[in-house]
């Protein structure tokens, strides 16, 4: 355990040296930061909590656990969350890179709620940050969501079509999955101008795509060129049926519909000791008619069935029936076989006609962002939000993940896998102490130990109360056994050397002397009988 403290001390010396090493790089780079928001001071006066009725979390300014860093934190379970942050400047999604990036830790896990961002429009697109919510017109949806068979990270573009002027969302396709630890992850996703679109969690890419890819959105960007006519019908005669019904086939003579599918078992035999007149069940014997039981409101009384006991040791009991099997004659009802139809003109579809809603498009038509929210529905709490990331530059947002979330990460594996070592070393040690006690039972039963039964079985019932008592436990009862040892061994050699240098007494003298030994010793046992106390009956017995 104390090698475990050492190295998650360790891990967390290293966090500190990487955020100074990081701190001191993001001076040497060109500033292409929009918005980093790092929780490190309170979030009231930036952040503006919605005052919508159904938003009841409550939101803190809490520590992530193990660290000494601050993140916004989700504190109650199942309730719905809403926080928004305006932006100093807009964010241009046209121009250049777009890198959008944050961290969560879900630290009590999640079972069902989400953890993802809103990018949202300008104010002019109708909401205002008090009244943030559900329907506050987003640009981009991004970051983890997980509920029942839904595992994901979203990304979500809501895109105006240029021709209805209505905003679509367009939803990327096979997204990558939630990491289901209670760590933190980071979570990045970089807009190129060619319309590519790169996904990464922890640094990893998990996801290419284009936003103008119909293979990688849905619904795509660009719609389709042409679409089925609506009012295309099938004609009356369109032959749709590949085989058909041989017309000229004929049924065997020998071919039987009425054969049943199974026949009886002609050669089967009752088994010997089969119970022809005993029933498979039996009133129940002990039954008695209740004394409430009223004959006209509840019927006659019938005394519970019971599996009759005769047949338990019989091959069966009651009718003995032969057995069904397969009949070999069986053939069924008779069709003709299918042959290919001459008529066939394969599956009708209507025909395509040029999309009255197509239109080209060289680039989504991005709307800029204007500010950061996060509104979700979560049965969860402990979700932790920190080190919100807008930039133009790629290298920049990497150097936010080496610099903040990798350190952090870092402690937080080794931390991990401190516990488990130490969870996995008190397993092992308490299933070795298990076998132990097992063996010390046994060693219990020898029988020249029977004198000192109850005692070995109270030292060992002791350390299994007590696990830390082991070791002395172990050496207490190998002192029993190494004393009985001796009394066996030097005991007995000294009575048999007593014995020879003592001398031997008259016959008369001899009898007297045994009589009275035999009388004395039966007085002792009758006493040793009368006052013995009572044997204390052990765990095992």
């Amino acid at each position: 355990m104390r090698r475990a403290r050492v190295t998650v001390g360790l891990a967390l010396f290293s966090v500190v040296l990487a955020v100074i090493s990081f701190a001191q790089q993001l001076r040497a780079t060109g500033d292409k930061t929009i918005l980093f928001e790092s929780f490190d001071e309170p979030f009231e006066g930036r952040w503006i909590v919605s005052e919508k009725d159904e938003y009841k979390g409550v939101w803190k300014h809490s520590k992530s656990e193990g660290h000494e860093d601050f993140g916004l934190l989700v504190s109650e379970k199942a309730r719905k969350y809403a926080i928004v942050r305006e932006l100093e400047n807009e964010a241009d999604l046209k121009e250049g890179t777009t890198v959008l990036q944050f961290e969560t830790r879900l630290q009590n896990g999640l079972e069902c709620g989400g953890a993802y961002l809103k990018y949202l429009r300008p104010q002019e697109a109708g909401w205002v940050a008090k009244e943030f919510d559900n329907d506050s017109p987003y640009s981009i949806m991004f970051g983890p969501d997980k509920c029942g068979g839904t595992n994901k990270v979203h990304f979500i573009l809501k895109h105006k079509n240029p021709k209805s002027g209505e905003y679509v969302e367009h939803h990327l396709k096979f997204p990558p999955s939630v990491p289901s630890d209670k760590l933190t992850h980071v979570y990045t996703a970089i807009m190129k101008p060619d319309n590519e679109l790169r996904i990464l969690v922890d640094g990893e890419e998990k996801k290419k795509a284009n936003f103008l890819s119909s293979e990688d959105f849905e619904p795509a960007l660009i719609p389709a060129k042409t679409i089925p006519d609506p009012d295309d019908k099938k004609p009356e005669d369109w032959d749709e049926r590949s085989k058909i019904p041989d017309a000229n086939a004929v049924k065997p003579d020998d071919w039987d519909e009425d054969a049943p599918m199974e026949i009886e078992d002609v050669d089967a035999v009752k088994p010997e000791g089969w119970l022809d007149d005993e029933p498979e069940e039996i009133d129940e014997p002990e039954a008695s008619k209740p004394e409430d039981w009223d004959d006209e409101e509840d019927g006659e009384w019938e005394a519970p069935k019971i599996q009759n006991p005769k047949c338990e040791s019989a091959p069966g009991c009651g009718e003995w029936k032969r057995p069904m099997k397969s009949n070999p004659a069986y053939k069924g009802k008779w069709r003709a076989p299918l042959i290919d139809n001459p008529s066939y003109k394969g599956i009708w579809k209507p025909q395509e006609i040029a999309n009255p809603d197509y239109f080209e498009l060289e680039k989504p038509d991005f709307e800029p962002i204007a500010a950061v929210g996060i509104e979700i529905w979560t049965m969860q709490d402990g979700i932790l939000f920190d080190n919100i990331l807008i930039a133009k530059d790629e290298a920049e947002a990497a150097l936010h993940r080496e610099g903040l979330w990798k350190p952090k990460f870092d402690a937080e594996k080794e931390k991990q896998k401190a516990e488990e070592a130490a969870a996995t070393g008190s397993d092992a040690l308490a299933g070795i102490q298990k076998k132990v006690f097992d063996v010390l039972y046994k060693v219990a039963d020898i029988p020249f130990l029977k004198d000192h039964k109850d005692k070995i079985i109270e030292l060992v019932e002791k350390a299994e109360k007590q696990p830390n008592l082991t070791i002395g436990v172990l050496v207490s009862i190998a002192v029993v056994i190494l004393t009985v040892f001796v009394k066996i061994i030097f005991g007995g050699k000294k009575a048999v050397m007593q014995a020879k240098v003592e001398k031997k007494p008259a016959p008369a003298a001899a009898a007297t002397e045994a009589s009275s030994k035999e009388e004395s010793s039966v007085e002792k046992d009758e006493s040793t009988s009368t006052a013995a106390p009572r044997r204390r009956t052990t765990r095992r017995e």
